[in-house]
């Protein structure tokens, strides 16, 4: 919240480079080329238990790097809709059917409040705009929902982040039995999170299409 204060009365530099203004014409074509061209089916190395088929729009590195954080944790909302863009691509991907329901990863109550704003959520509603423009009715939906603390997981690795995980999420009222969804997030790295959140998903008998997200981790995906 304090970055996107500072943001507001200090001058402020490309989220993509660090140069003038705060999105360069190139950082922005970065993102655009994402959309159009994005990276397609990927999976973490190791792969964990119940993850999905996923694809993604772009590696997690350079401006694709730099907008999903100024997004995330400098509230940077003008990166929205490129994001959007980029994440719909990473949706299309996957071939999902009219009528898809686009599920965000939830963020903790405390990181919401931190943040001012649930990123995962705003993401996945542009993104559900972009796809039903373009002709493939989607809709985005806050289905799921913290189930228990989850401790930090900078630093930890692909076992404990899975075990970290394991049980934090469960599913709201707000999907009905049955329902083909999609998963999404913003970054995928060792895949904890999305296994989690089809995990929590599929025990409520929903179906899950697969997983989207805008970026992965460059040393931990490889394509499938």
């Amino acid at each position: 919240m304090l970055a996107a204060l500072l943001d507001l009365v200090l001058p402020q530099q490309c989220a993509g480079c660090s140069g003038p203004g705060p999105w360069c014409r190139d950082c922005a074509a970065v993102l655009r080329l994402a959309a159009r061209t994005p990276l397609g089916r990927v999976q973490p190395d190791p792969v964990p238990a119940g993850f999905p088929r996923a694809a993604a729009a772009a590696a997690y590195d350079g401006a694709v790097r730099g907008a999903l954080l100024a997004h995330k944790e400098r509230g940077r909302l003008a990166l929205v809709l490129p994001l959007g863009l980029a994440l719909a691509a990473a949706v299309d991907c996957l071939q999902p059917p009219p009528g898809v329901l686009l599920v965000p990863v939830p963020s903790s109550r405390s990181a919401v409040r931190q943040r001012g704003q649930d990123h995962a959520r705003r993401l996945a509603t542009a993104a559900a705009r972009v796809l039903s423009a373009e002709g493939t009715a989607a809709r985005a939906v806050p289905g799921l929902r913290p189930a228990r603390f989850v401790g930090d997981q900078s630093g930890l690795g692909a076992v404990g982040r899975a075990a970290n995980l394991a049980g934090a999420f469960q599913v709201s009222s707000r999907l009905p039995a049955g329902a083909l969804v999609v998963v999404v997030d913003d970054v995928v790295t060792t895949g904890a999170s999305l296994a989690e959140a089809s995990r929590a998903l599929r025990s409520a008998g929903l179906v899950v299409h697969g997983a989207a997200t805008v970026a992965a981790t460059f040393r931990r995906w490889s394509h499938p």
